[in-house]
């Protein structure tokens, strides 16, 4: 599935425009939406939702969200954080630093999409199997 990094948002979880090396091959993976687990959330856009997944990099386990835009078939990265931040360690509805953060990244997707502020990742192709004899 198609991913869309916003700037701002790599700079908040990864601290700079770029998505480190070694978080590259987790994030992929992460677009797997069949792993994904649908979480409630406040104030997200018509015809989207949110989708948690667990992922490990070799800096230990995360939690990622992402909206996902259901008609499009697209996927943005909202959040790449520990499983042990105030955010990953509970990403629900419920917790108030979730909702606060969550509120403040869709914001900084939305101003990032108007002004062109982001990258897409594309599905890659799916390797072949091996021809047999």
């Amino acid at each position: 599935m198609r991913l869309v990094l916003s700037t701002s948002i790599c700079v908040a979880e990864f601290g700079g425009e770029a998505v480190p090396e070694l978080h590259v091959e987790p994030l992929k993976r992460s677009r797997s939406v069949e792993l994904a687990t649908a979480v409630k959330g406040e104030g997200l856009p018509k015809g989207s939702r949110l989708l948690k997944v667990y992922a490990t990099s070799p800096e230990g386990a995360r939690r990622v969200v992402h909206l996902l835009a259901v008609a499009e078939e697209t996927l943005f990265l909202l959040f790449y954080r520990d499983k042990k931040d105030s955010v990953g360690a509970n990403v629900t509805n419920k917790n108030p630093t979730f909702r606060k953060q969550l509120h403040k990244h869709l914001q900084l997707l939305q101003r990032d999409l108007e002004s062109g502020e982001f990258e897409v990742w594309e599905d890659e192709p799916e390797e072949s199997p091996p021809k047999v004899g």
